[in-house]
This record gives C-alpha cells, sequence and structure tokens, in this order.
C-alpha cells in the first residue's frame, strides 16, 4: 500500500485536486465488548446529560452517542502537538507562533481557544504598544484569504484548525477548520428507549475520618486557612453552610474534602456500544480557498504546509487514545486513510505513524521555502499577557470533567 507523499499533497492543494483526506479507525473498549463507557458529558438545563444523535450505519439508520465532539476533537489536536512542542522536538520548533507570556506560565496560540485572535493575545501588549496596535499584530488581523501569508508566517495553527476575529468593528477575518475530527458510539440498544440513561452509583470513603462535623467557628477557620487555594464559587458554598450552621448546630466538613459521602444514583450511567468509531477529515477544498501571493505552485506548496502540520498533529493525537474515565479505548484495526481522487474515485494509504507525518513536513517545509520563499524558523511574536486579566484569573470549580 502507498504512503502519502508529499506529491500528493500538493496535487490535492491545488485546482482540481482531492476535496479531502479522511482518516477512520474501529475503536472498542479496552475491557472488551462487555464494558461500556462514559461519552461526553454535556449541560441541558442544570442537569448533566449526553449528546444523542441519527447516523447512517451500515446502509441503516442508527441512534450512536457522541464519544468526542468536533470541539474537543481539535483540543486533543492542539495538545498533542503542544505537548512535543514543548518537549522540544527540532522539527515542530520551527513552526511559527505566538507566545503569550503571563506570570506564571508561557501560553502559545495553539493552545488558546481562538488562537491568533484570542482576547488574552488582544488585551496584552507587544514592545509595551497594546497588541491591538501594534504593527505585526495589526498585520495578521488585516489578513484574508486574499492573502494569508502574514498568518502562515505568524500562527498557522489559525489556518489549521480555524480562527475568527469576531470582536473586531470591522474586517472580522474568518477561517473554518480545514481539520475536523470525532468519535461516535453506535449504541448496542436500538429500541425505542435508548437513549434513557441508567444513574450511576457514587460514593467517597475516607479512612481516616468517616464523618467530619464542625461547628460554624471551626469549619471557618478551616476555610480561613485555606481560602487563598479554593476557587470563589466553593468559598461561596462554604460560607452559605456556615451561616446555617450558627443556627442549626454542625456542618460537615464534605466541602472541604473531609469525611465519607454515602453511595448516592445521582451520576450518570454508562453507555453500551457495537461499534465505536473515530473519523477525521482534512479538507483540500476548505484549504484551496485560501492564497499567500505566492501564485500557481507557490500558494499550493503553502497549503501543503499546512496540510502536513495538520497531519503531524493529528498522527500524535492518534497515538494516544486518552479521553476521560470510565473511557478507555483501544484499536480494533489499523485507521484506513482515504484520499478523494474525486468523480468517486479513491486512494487508499497506509496508516500515517508521527515518524511518517515528521518526514513529510519536513519536506513540506523545504519545498514552501523554496517554492514560495516561506519564513518558517520558529520566529515569535512575543506578547506580554495584561496583569488585569491575569489577576482575574480562576479556576472554575465545576465537579468532575469528562
Amino acid at each position: 500500500m502507498n504512503h502519502l507523499s508529499l506529491d500528493t499533497l500538493l496535487a490535492a492543494c491545488s485546482p482540481g485536486g482531492s476535496s479531502v483526506l479522511t482518516s477512520v479507525t474501529p475503536l472498542a473498549p479496552a475491557a472488551g465488548e462487555h464494558a461500556a463507557i462514559a461519552p461526553a458529558r454535556y449541560v441541558s438545563g442544570r442537569n448533566s446529560t449526553y449528546a444523542f444523535e441519527t447516523r447512517y450505519i451500515d446502509g441503516e439508520a442508527a441512534t450512536v452517542t457522541i464519544v468526542d465532539g468536533k470541539a474537543s476533537s481539535i483540543n486533543r489536536l492542539e495538545e498533542a502537538f503542544s505537548l512535543a512542542f514543548r518537549e522540544g522536538n527540532e522539527l515542530l520548533a520551527r513552526t511559527p507562533h505566538i507566545a503569550l507570556q503571563y506570570p506564571d506560565r508561557i501560553w502559545f496560540d495553539f493552545e488558546l481557544p481562538h488562537r491568533f485572535a484570542d482576547g488574552h493575545i488582544r488585551a496584552g501588549t507587544i514592545d509595551g504598544t497594546p497588541a491591538t496596535d501594534h504593527a505585526a499584530y495589526r498585520a495578521l488581523r488585516d489578513s484574508s484569504p486574499a492573502n494569508a501569508r502574514p498568518l502562515l508566517e505568524a500562527s498557522p495553527f489559525s489556518l489549521v484548525l480555524g480562527s475568527w476575529d469576531s470582536t473586531r468593528k470591522s474586517n472580522q477575518v474568518r477561517y473554518r477548520s480545514a481539520l475536523v475530527g470525532e468519535i461516535i458510539g453506535v449504541l448496542a440498544d436500538q429500541g425505542p428507549n435508548n437513549t434513557e440513561i441508567a444513574a450511576r452509583g457514587a460514593a467517597r470513603f475516607d479512612s481516616a475520618s468517616p464523618s467530619v462535623q464542625l461547628s460554624a467557628t471551626d469549619m471557618q477557620a478551616l476555610l480561613d486557612a485555606q481560602a487563598d487555594e479554593l476557587s470563589p464559587k466553593n468559598i461561596d458554598e462554604i460560607k452559605k453552610l456556615i451561616a446555617a450552621a450558627k443556627k442549626s448546630g454542625v456542618i460537615s466538613a464534605s466541602k472541604l474534602g473531609l469525611g465519607s459521602i454515602p453511595p448516592s444514583l445521582n451520576g450518570l450511567g454508562m453507555v453500551a456500544c457495537k461499534k465505536i468509531i473515530r473519523s477525521h477529515v482534512l479538507s483540500f477544498s476548505a484549504l484551496r480557498q485560501i492564497r499567500f501571493g505566492a501564485q500557481g505552485e507557490g500558494d499550493a506548496a503553502c497549503r501543503a504546509l499546512l496540510a502536513a502540520l495538520g497531519l503531524a498533529a493529528l498522527a500524535r493525537s492518534n497515538s494516544e487514545l486518552v479521553l476521560r474515565a470510565n473511557c478507555d479505548l483501544v484499536e480494533k484495526a489499523e485507521p484506513t486513510l482515504v484520499l478523494d481522487a474525486r468523480y468517486g474515485r479513491v486512494e487508499e494509504f497506509g496508516p500515517l505513524s508521527i515518524d511518517d507525518a515528521d518526514d513529510l513536513l519536513a519536506s513540506a517545509i523545504a519545498h514552501a521555502e523554496s517554492e514560495a520563499g516561506i519564513r518558517w524558523e520558529g520566529q515569535t511574536l512575543e506578547v506580554l499577557g495584561n496583569p488585569i486579566v491575569h489577576r482575574g484569573s480562576v479556576e472554575d470549580d465545576g465537579g468532575e470533567n469528562d
């Protein structure tokens, strides 16, 4: 079986080329087909729920659950690339990027939700000048699909995974995600009540102190000692309990993680799936809507570079099946990599390993440098984060995360 090559990407990124490249992998619960999994949780009103949809599976309509949605899938691409980048991978270190400096950490544009147009960047300063007034940053915001070269050489993931300068008064440039993905699970029960999820039991056992009951004064003392480490939401809830305890007597210290919590059926149960499918789509049609002032083969070289960058992130993301607790999965077979060859024809390629993807990226960088004069040297646009934003940042104490 052939392996994906730079020539294939260049042809796909040229007018009339392939529409998409798809990667599809059959998955299964790690513990076996008898095991249920926890899909992604969503909020509906004040309750958590799973998302169910009707899809066309093996020629028939079927009810599926969303195990990993589009936004989460993109986050995993970002995280996989970020980990390798931060670990000092020499090839990935050549990727142009924006670095946002806060006192406790540097964040990169590909880690921020809106990438180059993120509010953290817009609120910051560059060389002592507000970022929104700095010429280098204004060039990024003034780019367009007619010539996105400034973004290619400063924040290429803004073009691969999408970005939208939505708060700007005018010229709100928007780039759709060229690489998207999801994981779905085909429900084992396709009956009329297949989306009614049984409750799941939950509890906490504290062997050191099965129950901790405190007076309002003692609870206040514990709260004061830990206040700097607690979220405002948690503090408010504890203060309400303290106020009530002043009238009624003792208060449970469970909000501070002390004492056992009796078993209860308050959580969402898990879901049995007869099939689990992971899929990603890289749209060459979307990439072909972008130009870089290099004309013809030069523009195709720039698009192929973006495609190869996305595939380098995809290969890393696919190599780590890490979703959430109670959702450990394994691959049932190799990913099927299929290129649309137009007019109903397709071409299949072998699985893309991290090494394969990096070789492809290295070739794409060299070609874009030669054909389009692209600068790809790890250049960094440094932004100093706004201290007002940093001071106002708190961790949301939202409970269990999925």
